[in-house]
């Protein structure tokens, strides 16, 4: 518990110092701690020093973790990996935010669910800025059709947009990935589409959140500088 309330607490310090650099207020970034693989006991304590947005990557670990989940401190779930269409019906009901919507058929299916349980789902739409084969995500090209293109969808409201920058041992080569969604979403917010507002962009991990911050980003996705290295089963 000492070791998490620490990681936490030094986190929430680096969080301030790069808001403060990019002359931006620390209490506007939402961090959203990232629990694969993490067990909901550990899930709890982290709870309790403060952290209320949790992030999974797996519908499976979602489903697995939900009831065990303290939620009497109002923790909000987001789904933060890619989301295949025919897991969407299992988690529609219990996350607050999906990260990681990248194609019309997937953004029709969330509709589709939320329409029948009432729900008007926020979502992010997952940009590939690099252009990585290996990752999931849309192009910067094709980001503003298919924004316009699902904007009509009643039933999901899309809130910002997502990426997953490249990894590398240098945070600084990164930068021009952040800014260029930064730049993207004033594109975008400017076009004043229906259901559509930029009031998110999420970007930014344990290893390179701090320079996200400094470009803009306003949801940041930790994991390993909270929880540690991944004990994979």
């Amino acid at each position: 518990m000492t070791q998490l309330k620490d990681n936490i607490s030094n986190i929430r310090t680096r969080i301030a110092q790069a808001a403060e650099r990019a002359g931006r207020n620390a209490e506007e970034i939402t961090l959203v701690a990232v629990t694969k693989t993490v067990d909901a006991g550990i899930i709890n304590e982290a709870i309790k020093l403060g952290i209320n947005h949790i992030g999974e990557n797996k519908v499976q670990e979602i489903i697995q973790k939900y009831d065990l989940i303290d939620r009497t401190q109002g923790v909000k779930w987001h789904l933060i990996g890619h989301l295949q269409t025919n897991k969407v019906k299992y988690i529609v009901d219990k996350v607050d935010l999906i990260h990681s919507i990248d194609s019309v058929k997937l953004a029709m299916e969330v509709n589709k669910r939320a329409e029948k349980i009432n729900k008007i789902m926020e979502v992010l739409i997952q940009v590939n800025v690099a252009g990585e084969e290996s990752k999931f995500g849309i192009s910067v090209e094709q980001c503003d059709e298919f924004v316009k293109e699902i904007s009509g969808l009643p039933n999901i409201r899309v809130k910002g947009l997502m990426t997953i920058a490249p990894y590398t041992q240098d945070p600084e080569e990164v930068r021009p990935y952040f800014r260029k969604l930064k730049d993207l979403s004033i594109d975008i917010k400017q076009k004043k589409y229906d259901n559509v507002d930029m009031e998110y962009l999420s970007m930014g991990m344990t290893g390179d959140f701090e320079v996200a911050i400094e470009e803009g980003a306003n949801i940041v996705r930790v994991g390993t500088a909270i929880f540690g290295q991944r004990q994979y089963k």
